[in-house]
């Protein structure tokens, strides 16, 4: 199986109800838009309240959004009985962060038994035009066992 491809409905569905257990994910109005193998995409739908001084999107919301991506990116590789944590994190930001939405995803690049390595990458998208805004690298680890 490749990175992108398809992922059963079992495993769409685990890290579905996964996502929906984060508090701040919900709070800042986040939602998954994809979940592939080794690749999921969440948007982040503009609003005021989720700016800095100078009306963009503000990079604790970008980072936010960009961190759970990889994270759940690296959980559809996970065994069924696991859970993901990030270890590090690193985000550049390229470009001011703004649009109608901005959208997040995280693609993993190195998967191990332990740690797994993710590209995320947030595009600020206006209608039909993305802009690249965002772009870093993560290390996640796996931690075996049931989840919570």
């Amino acid at each position: 199986m490749q990175i992108g491809d398809d992922v059963s409905p079992k495993i769409a569905t685990r890290t579905r109800d996964s996502f929906a257990k984060q508090g701040l994910m919900a709070h800042l109005g986040a939602e998954m838009t994809e979940v592939r193998n080794g690749l999921v995409s969440i948007r982040l739908p503009f609003r005021p309240e989720l700016t800095q001084q100078h009306g963009y999107f503000h990079a604790g919301g970008t980072s936010a959004i960009a961190d759970s991506a990889g994270g759940y990116a690296a959980f559809t590789l996970f065994p069924e009985e696991s859970s993901v944590l990030t270890v590090e994190f690193k985000v550049n930001l390229i470009n001011p962060a703004q649009g109608d939405y901005l959208e997040a995803i995280g693609r993993v690049i190195k998967h191990g038994r332990t740690l797994t390595i993710c590209k995320l990458d947030v595009w600020g998208v206006t209608g039909e035009v993305r802009k690249h805004v965002a772009t870093g690298m993560q290390t996640l680890i796996c931690i075996q066992g049931p989840t919570g």
